[in-house]
């Protein structure tokens, strides 16, 4: 930053000796104060403008977001009756009540009987492992004792007597859905007063770190509109940093070409000495300076003598004389060389500053055409998928054109095979076929009613049958031979039996 400071400073300084060469320049110089205030003011205008359009368009925005949350509210208002805010009401007494009366009750309950079984178990004493395996065994021939009682009720009861159980099972269920409600319910106020605790010690710390208020609604929205004109005036002033830096490249590259000339004239400079015949010019004003610093260091040095010294500066003014005399035609010849060096170097300036005048201004122009073909070319994208859009649209709407004709067609035709193609034909068939399934569904539905108590009846009878034999059958194998023939005459009797008796 300080060389890119020492090039500006010279370079203002350059430029104001070049001005103050020129006749008028103090009117000039006026006239270009002005123009650069009318540009700055310009500038700041133009940020007002900016401003104030970001400002009407947040107002907008604004203005749509509250009329889009009156029309919400007003269309909620249109159903709010007084019955149903009681109705609401109501159903929140009804949660409330249940929460108090049933389930707290039994959180609670179940609370204090776990407290009393870990109290029981911290009065009594230590537990060795049999014991423990003991307690193990206990609790597993308890549970299969449940499990065994449980497995009778379930084969003692019979799902066709016991009209009840569906009721219980949709009382169970009922139930544990209000339980996964009410849990539900407490665990998102649980959530909800976390929350609420969480912001206000957020809110709590942020005024003691900054000494405010959070800001909200108005006071936000002009917080951001400040963090946009700042950041407008960061990306001015970082376009000026990047027009600083390449303006420093340029100079940068200036002092290269300069270094190079200044090069080109030192050998320039040599050949001229060597032509001349007093090569070594340079390099004896070299071993002048450094003659110059062998005698400060021999003035600081002691132990030397006034003669001495007095006998080496008329030496050395005796060379420089000489070296004088000898390269002075030569630097007669140089002086005219120098003042065209300095009027090319002038020229140079002048179309180097107008070059880079002429470069900016084609770069602006330039940008603005690329942002102007940008937009463009995002407009004409924009209008061509609209059109793709609308050329779909019109597509299915022709399809569905050629469907409702069609359908048309087919329904006025007096060709009866034509009318049955129609959709409304088939869809009417389809109707009629399924009213039709239906109907025999319900009928088959109510023989399977009107036949399942006696089926159950024959069914429950043939069971007790099967068990009557059963027994017979034992019988007649503990009892033996002696009764070996009443199964014979059972069967005659019962195949000559003319009627549905069955005789055992």
């Amino acid at each position: 930053m300080e060389d890119e400071k020492e090039q500006l400073l010279k370079r203002v300084d350059r430029l104001k000796r070049k001005v103050e060469s020129q006749p008028n320049a103090a009117p000039m110089l006026a006239i270009a104060k002005n123009l650069r205030k009318e540009k700055d003011k310009e500038q700041k205008l133009i940020q007002q403008k900016q401003e104030q359009k970001n400002t009407l368009l947040h107002a907008e925005q604004r203005y749509q977001r509250l009329h889009q949350q009156l029309k919400d509210l007003r269309q909620a208002s249109v159903g709010a009756t007084p019955q149903g805010l009681l109705e609401r009401l109501e159903e929140e007494a009804n949660v409330n009540n249940y929460l108090v009366k049933e389930k707290l009750p039994k959180e609670i309950a179940a609370k204090r009987k776990a407290i009393q079984n870990l109290q029981q178990v911290v009065s009594e004493p230590a537990m060795g492992q049999a014991e423990l395996d003991e307690l193990n065994n206990k609790i597993h021939d308890l549970n299969s004792e449940i499990n065994q009682l449980t497995e009778k009720r379930m084969v003692s009861n019979n799902p066709i007597d016991d009209k009840l159980s569906l009721f219980r099972q949709q009382a169970a269920i009922i139930g544990r859905k209000k339980d996964a409600a009410a849990e539900s319910l407490r665990e998102t106020r649980e959530e909800l007063h976390t929350t609420e605790a969480e912001y206000k010690g957020k809110r709590a710390a942020v005024r003691e770190n900054d000494g405010g208020e959070v800001l909200k609604g108005d006071e936000f929205k002009r917080y951001v509109n400040k963090l946009r004109s700042k950041s407008t005036i960061y990306k001015k002033k970082r376009q000026e940093m990047a027009e600083l830096r390449a303006e420093n490249g340029v100079l940068t590259r200036t002092e290269e070409i300069l270094k190079q000339r200044d090069d080109n004239i030192n050998q320039q400079l040599s050949h001229l000495e060597l032509k001349k015949g007093v090569s070594g010019y340079r390099d004896t004003q070299e071993e002048l300076e450094k003659v110059s610093s062998i005698k400060s260091e021999l003035d600081d040095m002691k132990g030397r003598t006034l003669d001495d010294i007095s006998e080496m500066v008329r030496k050395l003014t005796g060379k420089i004389a000489e070296k004088k005399s000898a390269l002075a035609p030569v630097i007669k010849e140089l002086r005219p060389l120098r003042q065209k060096c300095q009027e090319l170097t002038q020229e140079y300036d002048e179309k180097k500053s107008h070059y880079d005048t002429t470069s900016a201004g084609l770069e602006s122009n330039r940008s603005k055409l690329e942002q102007e073909v940008r937009g463009y070319r995002e407009e004409c994208s924009a209008e061509e998928s609209r059109y793709h859009y609308l050329n779909c649209m019109k597509g299915s709407m022709e399809v569905q054109m050629q469907r409702i004709n069609d359908e048309m067609k087919a329904y006025v035709s007096s060709d009866p095979s034509e009318r049955k193609k129609s959709f409304r034909e088939q869809y009417t068939r389809k109707i009629q076929e399924q009213e039709n399934l239906g109907k025999s569904l319900r009928e088959k539905q109510k023989t399977v009613r009107e036949s399942h108590g006696p089926s159950m009846r024959q069914m429950k009878m043939w069971q007790d049958l099967e068990h009557l034999m059963e027994t017979k059958h034992r019988t007649w194998e503990h009892v033996g031979g002696a009764d070996s023939m009443e199964p014979m005459a059972y069967h005659a009797e019962a195949a000559h039996q003319d009627t549905n008796t069955l005789i055992l």
